[in-house]
């Protein structure tokens, strides 16, 4: 059972709910172009997990069936409780290193990119932490902890997470010392030099306590979210791909082969002596900190919102069939929801190839039904002929009323 896919509504209501919240409380804790870009790398996610889940589910299955010093029995609620706490206790290493070793933060900063903090910013997730993320959980396959215990523990523990993001709770007493909160993960989210690098649990702050990484959300330093060099983009195939162009590019300008090749495993943020004197990266200024933002209209911002409402019912339904497509059928829908994602974010930086990009990706969803329709992916060909054939038109309706902002240049 997926429990990811049957929590998406859950998330959606209780992402509406913070809205009312923020707007009742005027904390104004979201923007729609922050929050659908969070929502966006949400989204590609959990496509790109389509294809992912193949490798690191058979990794784990492989490593059950060669390294297992036991057999344990899911039937035991002892090994479902092991497991639990198990998996937390390896996500925080996981997370942990994942801040600290520049390939794993690479794919770890997609998380962290969001300048506001909110239940929106809980889904902004990595596409490509499955790369490495596998070996720290192969612990539990030495367990023989079973497979099915595993994935499960595994969605516990991310569904967990969703609720401490979020700026309306504040602490929460004797909870804080055991479990992760609110408060707590607001700390791990912070760009401030006094809270950089801690709260790495998942569920736990146990660990955290226990390994000298904790530290406490303080009055007299208020969060300021994000990461020290700003993404500066809605654009969320960027913003898996930004860390890992800027650790190619210092290892090609790097005169060593050794810091060619290290790079990638020193300490995050650690740059070759060459590198850095000839390309130096400017330290920010927090007490002159602005948030990274594009004016659009009103008639803009809808449009962006009512196109991504339904890539993000298109995901679903590729999450609700994605144990039936082979290979290639997952690539190239997979392959869709990035496109469609990218010419989102181009919209949502009102660049000046955003309509264009909006005709194609039109078009390539008409080709997308077709395909599934020839497929047998899809029953009822008037009916989504016809509904495929509304959308585009109103689409291009919207587009046509969807007016720019005069005197206003996007941002690069």
């Amino acid at each position: 059972m997926n429990l990811i896919l049957f929590a998406v509504p859950f998330f959606l209501l209780l992402i509406a709910l913070e809205l009312i919240a923020d707007w009742r409380s005027g904390k104004h804790t979201y923007r729609l172009s922050d929050t659908i870009n969070s929502l966006s790398a949400g989204v590609l996610s959990r496509a790109v997990g389509i294809l992912t889940k193949f490798a690191t589910v058979g990794i784990y299955l492989l490593s059950l069936d060669y390294l297992a010093v036991w057999q344990l029995s899911a039937d035991s609620l002892w090994v479902w409780l092991l497991a639990f706490v198990a998996y937390d206790f390896c996500y925080y290493w996981n997370h942990r290193l994942g801040h600290e070793m520049n390939v794993l933060w690479a794919a770890h900063s997609v998380h962290h990119q969001s300048e506001d903090y909110n239940l929106g910013t809980a889904l902004r997730q990595t596409s490509t932490g499955w790369l490495f993320s596998w070996i720290f959980y192969l612990p539990m396959a030495v367990l023989g902890i079973p497979g099915e215990v595993f994935i499960t523990v595994a969605a516990l523990n991310l569904l967990y997470q969703f609720w401490v993001h979020t700026q309306h709770i504040g602490k929460l007493g004797w909870y804080e010392w055991f479990f992760v909160t609110p408060s707590n993960h607001r700390v791990h989210h912070a760009q401030n030099p006094l809270y950089i690098d801690r709260n790495y649990g998942g569920v736990f702050i146990i660990w955290d306590r226990l390994f000298g990484t904790f530290h406490e959300e303080l009055d007299s330093e208020p969060v300021i979210f994000g990461v020290t060099k700003p993404l500066a983009s809605w654009n969320p195939l960027w913003a898996n791909a930004q860390f890992y162009v800027q650790l190619w590019n210092d290892a090609v300008r790097a005169e060593r082969w050794q810091d060619k090749l290290t790079i990638w495993f020193r300490r995050t943020g650690w740059r070759p002596a060459d590198v850095a004197a000839r390309y130096p990266m400017a330290t920010p200024d927090l007490t002159q900190f602005r948030k990274f933002d594009i004016a659009l209209s009103r008639a803009q911002q809808v449009y962006a919102a009512c196109q991504f409402a339904v890539t993000v019912l298109g995901t679903v339904g590729l999450m609700a069939v994605g144990e039936q497509l082979g290979l290639g059928s997952a690539l190239l829908l997979s392959a869709w929801v990035a496109f469609t994602l990218y010419a989102t974010g181009a919209w949502l930086e009102d660049r000046p190839n955003a309509r264009l990009l909006e005709g194609l990706r039109l078009l390539a969803s008409t080709a997308t039904v077709l395909w599934l329709l020839a497929s047998g992916l899809l029953s009822g060909a008037a009916f989504w002929l016809g509904l495929s054939a509304v959308y585009v038109a109103l689409s291009v309706w919207g587009m046509g009323h969807s007016k720019r902002l005069p005197d206003h240049a996007a941002s690069a």
